[in-house]
């Protein structure tokens, strides 16, 4: 019987956590008009102003609860996902690790009215070993859970703290040709004139 390992799980997870934060986020800037200077735009905010600290403690509160403050509803399934598969993965770990504790502590007792089930399929020797694994296998979900939490909290913040960011199309470089009257020369010279827009 090869035990099951949780490996594939958790590399799958840590795939789609990657994928999600490099996801482009959405501006929710409101244009009112664009006469105080040419490409210029005037914001306006309704409500409270948004805290980054609010969507800390949130999420530290109950996780993907910041997410949700930070209008990131689509984080939410990949928090509770990687948590109920982490809990499954504890949860199994454990029962296995306990079945074959007390099939081996029924082999050793000296007490011939006790037979464990796996009499004659494992050796002492393997025993041993799945109960070695699925302890390992249980403490490394109880570790990525912790971990889990971290990175909730931690996507929280970068979330909470780029809530407001613009990341719009204007956010670019334009370059156009323009003519340059050097100091020490007679004639003017061709160049380029670059200009960042930032915002």
């Amino acid at each position: 019987m090869s035990a099951p390992s949780f490996r594939p799980v958790i590399i799958a997870f840590l795939f789609f956590w990657q994928w999600s934060t490099a996801v482009a986020q959405s501006d929710t800037t409101v244009v009112l008009a664009d006469t105080i200077a040419p490409k210029s735009k005037v914001r306006m905010s309704f409500g409270q102003p948004h805290k980054p600290k609010r969507a800390v403690w949130m999420s530290a509160a109950l996780p993907g609860l910041g997410q949700v403050y930070n209008k990131r509803w689509w984080k939410v399934p990949i928090i509770y996902g990687g948590f109920a598969g982490l809990v499954y993965g504890i949860v199994s770990s454990d029962i296995q690790r306990s079945e074959y504790r007390n099939a081996y502590l029924m082999r050793v007792d000296d007490d011939p009215t006790t037979i464990d089930p796996y009499e004659g399929q494992y050796s002492d020797a393997n025993m041993k070993e799945l109960i070695s694994f699925y302890q390992r296998n249980r403490d490394l979900c109880i570790i990525f859970t912790v971990v889990l939490y971290g990175l909730n909290i931690i996507d929280a913040t970068v979330d909470g703290h780029l809530f407001s960011f613009d990341v719009s199309e204007n956010l670019s470089m334009s370059a156009r040709p323009m003519l340059m009257q050097p100091i020490n020369a007679a004639t003017p010279s061709g160049g380029v004139s670059i200009a960042f827009t930032l915002r």
